[in-house]
């Protein structure tokens, strides 16, 4: 099990070598160019919303509580595939993307989750985004949408998740006076992930390597 203290946190920002943007509140985190890239993914019917703290964020294995600002929420679609072990990456990919937004928004602000989901490039990826925020004294707001969430099972500890993400009402927000860096739509409000996560000994699908498209066209509607 993986716990990043604050200590740690500021040490991998300093060599985090990801080049980010805050133009949309999307976890913009990269490790190749941030993140890396193979998706695919089947669209659900039903989206589940998440709340403010994640339903299944404590419990085994010391899971950490995630929780978000009132004023943001991530949306994450088809989330049960009906194979326990796919549907395991798909929630413990969830919570890694709560985790670097609850970073950012300083609700974990030790960076605990972030730490416990993520580990070696993604990890450095997801911190270099979190520290891009720091620097510029802002936050997230909105609502972002994840679809299209497809996972891959490359034996017993190794998986692979595409997913596409639609930034369009996701911002960054000053955090000093609140305000809304309100940006308009276009083709790179849209983004594509491909991720690889590894099973811990603990059963903690952790992602450890990351690649995002910004303006995918399979990302974008039609």
């Amino acid at each position: 099990m993986i716990r990043r203290r604050p200590t740690l946190l500021a040490a991998l920002t300093l060599i985090a070598t990801a080049a980010l943007t805050l133009s949309a509140c999307g976890n913009g985190d990269n490790s190749a160019k941030g993140k890396d890239e193979s998706t695919a993914a089947d669209t659900g019917s039903e989206s589940s919303k998440s709340s403010s703290a994640s339903p299944s964020s404590e419990g085994a294995v010391g899971r950490p509580r995630v929780e978000l600002p009132a004023d943001l929420q991530l949306i994450f679609e088809s989330a049960a595939t009906g194979d326990p072990v796919k549907d395991a990456v798909l929630a413990d990919n969830a919570e890694r993307m709560r985790a670097v937004d609850a970073a950012v928004a300083g609700t974990d602000a030790e960076g605990t989750a972030l730490g416990f989901y993520n580990t070696g490039k993604a990890l450095e990826a997801a911190v270099s985004w979190v520290g891009q925020f720091e620097k510029a004294n802002a936050t997230v707001t909105g609502q972002v949408r994840y679809f299209d969430r497809k996972v891959t099972l490359e034996g017993k500890s190794s998986a692979v998740l595409t997913f596409c993400a639609d930034e369009s009402k996701g911002f960054s927000k000053d955090k000093e006076t609140g305000k809304v860096a309100r940006t308009p739509v276009t083709k790179d409000s849209y983004v594509r992930y491909n991720t690889k996560l590894d099973r811990n000994a603990d059963g903690v699908w952790q992602t450890s390597q990351i690649i995002s498209t910004r303006g995918a066209a399979q990302c974008r509607p039609t």
